[in-house]
């Protein structure tokens, strides 16, 4: 038999994980974090297999069962990841995003940007249902447009992400909305109207400060952003039928096409209009010949391309990555996959959610104990959906014996996971949208006001009762799920 461990030894590698991130924020500073995160967790995971083998006899196939888990949620996302830094790249380089710059610096009003970006990114998430393909395509865009506006990065990141995230979390073709419905056993449009609650004063909040911050910002004038324009003007041939490249995206989004095979396309549709729309750019790395084509091509793609524009700031803006950009995240979530299954196959997390649930007794307690696990499971699993998957199996069962509806569930799950998923640096989302939008996850958290107010929300809303409906006041003396049927269901 495999003894369980102790609450002590299955906390010990998260301790570990998180007094080594305060240490190195402290002293070395963000960027140092965002750099070398994945030795911090490669080093919470040894200490997550060392508290396991001390703490209970270790069981080789429940290990090797908890990495395949996470493997399973994880691996996925390298091929998104590539593809993604590669239609960076060609968007970039084909004219979409100058073009969406100049008409950002044309026709936005300087102190309405940060409104504007929450509201355009949340659009776009709400109708594709993907927070992902929303800042990489159209958040990229908007980021380009703050820095020539001059608004500090952490802003732009912020209004970008609070918007898809919204946009995510709202729609019925999101993932982790089907997944937060099923997983609770709740129909779908009943979890999205009953999200209403809690997600649109969240919004307003966060509209209404990006509206107050906006107002207050000392942005850079007209004649700046004209020296930009022109700037763009003569590095780019910009033309209105770049803007099929986008459309024609758009479109494959809202058909539901695979994710891999849109981002894929979106790439061949930006390669193409580099060589169609902008030769001039071509003739910087080749004379034109087929293979010398072909070699530009893989080289835009695969490393990193610079373009020179007469602007400083403009130069460090349209400079690619493609996919070498992209590899330091791939090491990262590649050690987070690794530091999520270590405490899932050891019993570790089974043992730390064992302890969240066995002392809930009425509705607060049981929501507040649902948002604080989200927010922990983001942080131990280093995925969102294993998040999910184990915050329904956790809380399941004790729901139902509080007497508190399915949805309620559901919804806090959306509050505390989803939307916060994007705030742990060495998180999936975190990593990727930090990766992305070139700002540090910790410098852009105190700005995603969205998504760190849904989980203080969704308690608010406990503790007022408003809409929630108690089927029974029947409370269980003690609730305490074996560990094993809470992780690996």
């Amino acid at each position: 038999m495999t003894k369980t461990p102790t609450l002590w030894a299955a906390l010990t590698p998260v301790v570990a994980l998180l007094t080594a991130v305060v240490i190195a924020l402290i002293t070395k500073g963000s960027e140092f974090v965002a750099d070398y995160g994945y030795a911090m967790l490669l080093g919470a995971a040894a200490v997550a297999l060392i508290a396991g083998i001390v703490s209970s006899k270790l069981d080789n196939k429940r290990l090797m069962d908890g990495l395949r888990t996470s493997a399973r949620q994880t691996l996925p996302a390298v091929p998104i990841l590539l593809l993604i830094g590669t239609v960076s790249a060609t968007w970039m380089l084909s004219g979409v995003v100058p073009m969406l710059i100049e008409a950002g610096l044309t026709y936005i009003h300087p102190p309405l940007f940060l409104l504007t970006t929450c509201c355009v990114c949340a659009f776009i998430s709400l109708l594709t249902g993907s927070s992902w393909t929303t800042i990489a395509t159209i958040g990229m865009a908007f980021m380009g447009i703050g820095t020539m506006l001059g608004v500090a990065p952490g802003w732009i990141a912020g209004a970008i992400i609070s918007g898809a995230y919204f946009g995510d979390k709202m729609s019925p073709l999101s993932d982790t909305t089907v997944l937060a419905a099923a997983s609770s056993e709740v129909n779908l449009f009943s979890h999205i109207r009953y999200m209403l609650i809690t997600t649109i004063p969240s919004l307003v909040i966060a509209l209404t400060v990006f509206i107050i911050a906006g107002s207050m910002m000392t942005l850079r004038e007209n004649v700046e952003q004209s020296t930009m324009i022109h700037a763009l003007e003569q590095t780019f041939n910009l033309s209105p039928w770049i803007f099929v490249i986008p459309v024609l995206t758009a479109i494959l989004i809202i058909m539901r096409i695979n994710t891999l095979l849109t981002l894929l396309i979106s790439t061949l549709l930006g390669l193409g209009g580099i060589f169609i729309f902008q030769p001039q750019i071509v003739a910087q790395f080749g004379n034109g010949e087929f293979l010398s084509s072909c070699k530009t091509a893989l080289h835009i793609l695969l490393t990193d391309t610079a373009i020179p524009t007469g602007d400083e700031s403009l130069n460090e803006l349209v400079a690619t990555g493609g996919m070498k950009g992209m590899l330091s995240t791939i090491w990262l979530i590649l050690s987070a996959m690794l530091f999520g299954g270590v405490m899932m196959g050891t019993g570790l997390l089974a043992r730390i959610t064992q302890a969240f649930t066995s002392l809930l007794r009425n509705r607060v307690s049981a929501v507040g104990a649902t948002a604080a696990s989200g927010l922990f499971l983001n942080s131990a699993t280093a995925d969102q959906y294993l998040s999910i998957i184990v915050g329904a199996n956790m809380y399941r069962n004790l729901y139902s014996r509080l007497g508190l509806e399915g949805r309620l569930l559901s919804r806090t799950l959306e509050d505390s996971v989803s939307v916060t998923s994007v705030l742990i640096p060495w998180n999936s989302c975190g990593v990727t949208q930090s990766a992305v939008l070139g700002v540090s996850t910790l410098t852009y958290l105190p700005y995603c006001v969205f998504n760190y107010l849904s989980p203080i929300m969704s308690l608010l809303v406990a503790i007022t009762g408003f809409k929630i409906v108690e089927l029974t006041h029947q409370q269980p003396e003690r609730i305490s799920p074996e560990p094993d049927a809470v992780i690996l269901r």
